[in-house]
């Protein structure tokens, strides 16, 4: 089993991350002196994510390359910009079975990430339903969404697939705000943007899924898949496809839940936020930090797998949907199971 090794956020602008023998060293040039922010052994660090202005010496990125540890770069709306990769792992036998998976046999892989997707999001809104006063739309919602999930066996057409997935979104998101319950006039949701986030929800949203998106690309390279090639989501340059089709699995279980538990908690209010001049809206530095020990926290708690039956920390559920897609194209399982909360 893999440990859940510790991750490294570093969203201080200026800040400048290096290697000193075995320690990863961060400093600051404050008023012309460099500051120590932070020592640490190099090999407890699984990943590295920077965000906004953030320096790396070529040492670290060598490393990071040579020891399979991620190292991502972000802006400081959250949304990804590249990331460090070392030597591809795996047999190269089992990225030719991915391929040719991706070419013909993408509709039972697409329907069953989108089902679990879907019965994931369900749940959230159960959740708020059962906890607090229940609506008609939110009632409408949760009805639709069960609707969608027994439809789904039936369809082998990706496009419809696709559909269906983009339907349940739009009437899960379109009741979202009614599970925020924090009294706060700033903290809204209308509707699902981004590139820029136009609201701190999106803000949220966006960020957290780019940093867990980026995990599960590192999960699927460290079991020798191809992440840029997936099922669900098309083929794009740039683009991690198949991190992106995992990512369905855990958007509404990990991110959403988290980003609402903040905001009900009033851990996050609107004040922690900022508007651009075009009215993008970003995450304050020290909210940020907040966001991401929240996030780290909440890696570490215990779910129990609906496979494998056993209870499993959620940060590992990446590595875990990983490696369970890898048996699925390799053949020693007759389906993948994907992720989603009971």
């Amino acid at each position: 089993m893999k440990k859940l090794q510790n991750c490294l956020y570093i969203n201080r602008d200026g800040a400048y991350l290096h290697k000193e023998r075995e320690t990863l060293l961060v400093e600051q040039r404050i008023d012309g002196k460099k500051h120590k922010l932070m020592q640490l052994p190099i090999h407890s660090i699984g990943h590295i994510f920077c965000f906004g202005n953030v320096m790396v010496s070529p040492q670290v990125m060598g490393f990071c390359g040579e020891n399979g540890t991620g190292l991502a770069f972000f802006n400081r709306y959250g949304r990804f910009h590249a990331r460090i990769v070392g030597k591809q792992t795996g047999n190269v036998l089992l990225r030719r079975a991915q391929y040719r998976i991706a070419d013909e046999q993408v509709a039972n892989l697409a329907k069953n990430t989108v089902a679990a997707k879907v019965r994931s999001s369900r749940a959230v809104l159960q959740r708020h339903s059962r906890n607090h006063s229940n609506s008609p739309e939110l009632e409408r919602a949760i009805m639709r969404l069960k609707q969608i999930i027994k439809e789904l066996p039936a369809h082998q057409n990706i496009e419809k697939i696709r559909g269906l997935e983009g339907e349940a979104a739009s009437h899960y998101f379109g009741v979202f705000d009614h599970l925020i319950t924090a009294k706060d006039a700033g903290i809204r949701f209308n509707n699902r943007n981004r590139r820029p986030p136009k609201d701190p929800i999106n803000a949220m949203l966006s960020f957290l899924y780019a940093v867990q998106g980026n995990e599960i690309s590192s999960a699927l390279q460290g079991v020798g898949l191809d992440p840029q090639v997936g099922f669900l989501h098309a083929d794009r340059p740039g683009r991690d496809s198949l991190a992106q089709d995992l990512l369905e699995e855990f958007r509404a279980f990990v991110v959403d839940r988290l980003a609402l538990s903040l905001v009900n908690r009033k851990q996050v209010s609107s004040k922690d936020f900022e508007v651009d001049g075009l009215g993008g809206v970003t995450i304050k530095a020290d909210t940020r930090k907040l966001i991401l020990q929240a996030y780290q926290l909440k890696k570490q708690e215990e779910v129990m797998h609906p496979f494998l039956n056993e209870k499993i920390e959620i940060g590992l559920l990446p590595h875990i949907q990983s490696m369970l897609l890898a048996r699925y194209i390799r053949g020693d399982i007759e389906h993948y199971p994907p992720f989603y909360q009971r």
